[in-house]
């Protein structure tokens, strides 16, 4: 993590820098596909040390020709 990031996303934020939409976070949130915090029944954050991590664990390595 850099030092001038946030740790904790928003659902917006986290749309803004990863390009994976609110919608398609909501659905894979539901799937249990991706780590997330919430906060009470209403706020969704994203902690930016998970998602690197979960990243790196879902990584596809493509072939080499």
């Amino acid at each position: 993590m850099k030092e001038n990031q946030k740790r904790w996303l928003t659902p917006v934020e986290f749309e803004e820098e990863f390009a994976i939409c609110v919608e398609t976070q909501k659905k894979m949130r539901s799937e249990k596909r991706i780590p997330y915090s919430k906060i009470g029944r209403k706020f969704v954050r994203y902690d930016r040390l998970k998602i690197d991590q979960w990243f790196e664990e879902h990584e596809v390595v493509g072939y080499e020709q």
